[in-house]
């Protein structure tokens, strides 16, 4: 009979009692261990640490690309430049935490440090949302309405899309996570995750809580399925106007202008959609993790590679960053 996993249980059973307080509400939480393999959890924390610097490399340098070169100052790259820093930030929200967790043995969160986690995931995530339909949007004025495009996406509209995005992400999941962790939690005190989910945390808490998971589902819904609406009429209109095209070259640089744009939004998006709006029954914890591990980390690192392979401007933008860094 082994005993280790007995013990362990033992161990997170003493830690729980330990971080109550007189309520009997958990104060800390503890992450899952990916594997008892010391080697396979080496290997794990190697290959998300390469994926999560080149994230941060390719998306940083795209931003700065951006924001140095007057000549991709231009409503398309000032969003790109945005998605960028959000990108940023969403990664950095979580897999800081993971790497921990698969280094060390230091896997415990504080329900402070845990909301605080949660807010600014749903805050990256929410704002990518809604930023991309923004890009969508700009996509299909300047195909579809070329000539009012200067003042229909001037910068000040531009700014006010970017703050309508961001804001509408820092409401929603400030809303969402002071409704969660107005929950009293009893324990067991470990999340089967590895940063603090929605679903997971949920998991945890105390009593009925059918109605936060409605408002989990509504939320998800609406902050899924609306930009997403908008980004599909976007694009039907705009797959109207390249069929009407007369000349093979302008269909050629129209389609290839939204293609970069398109792979994001179905890489983003179907990834979020099966985590987030798939019945509750279908759930389990391992696909959970690889379904996060993929919209966290693999598609915060394709979406500079996407754009800088597939825009000669972005990749010129870039030889010039890199090159001026050199000297």
């Amino acid at each position: 009979m082994k005993l280790e996993p007995i013990i362990q249980s033992e161990v997170m059973s003493i830690n729980c009692s330990l971080w109550q307080d007189n309520s009997m509400s958990v104060k800390h939480f503890a992450f899952t261990k990916f594997s008892e393999v010391t080697e396979q959890c080496w290997l794990l924390f190697s290959l998300i640490l390469l994926m999560f610097l080149a994230s941060l490399t390719g998306n940083a340098l795209i931003a700065l690309a951006i924001w140095t070169n007057p000549v991709l100052h231009t409503p398309m790259y000032f969003f790109l430049a945005n998605l960028s820093l959000l990108e940023i930030g969403y990664t950095c929200s979580t897999i800081p935490k993971m790497l921990q967790s698969l280094a060390s043995e230091a896997r415990g969160i504080s329900r402070e440090g845990c909301a605080i986690q949660m807010f600014f995931f749903a805050l990256f995530g929410i704002s990518e949302c809604y930023l991309l339909a923004a890009m969508a949007f700009d996509r299909y004025t300047a195909i579809c309405s070329p000539l009012h495009y200067a003042t229909r996406m001037s910068h000040g509209v531009c700014v006010h899309l970017a703050m309508v995005s961001w804001g509408v992400g820092c409401i929603v999941s400030l809303g969402q996570t002071n409704y969660i962790f107005s929950l009293d939690f009893c324990g067991p005190c470990e999340i089967d995750h590895f940063f603090c989910d929605l679903p997971p945390i949920l998991a945890l808490a105390c009593g009925d809580t059918s109605h936060n998971e409605a408002a989990v589902f509504v939320v998800a819904t609406l902050c899924i399925s609306s930009p997403f609406l908008l980004i599909t009429a976007s694009y039907g209109r705009i797959l109207a106007a390249v069929l009407i095209m007369s000349s093979p070259e302008g269909r050629r640089k129209a389609l290839s202008t939204c293609s970069s744009h398109l792979l994001v939004v179905t890489l983003f998006y179907g990834s979020a959609s099966v985590s987030y709006l798939r019945p509750k029954s279908s759930h389990s914890p391992g696909v959970d993790k690889l379904l996060a591990l993929f919209y966290t980390v693999v598609t915060s690192m394709l979406n500079p590679i996407i754009y800088s392979l597939r825009n000669k401007e972005v990749k010129t933008a870039l030889w010039r960053t890199l090159g001026k860094k050199k000297l």
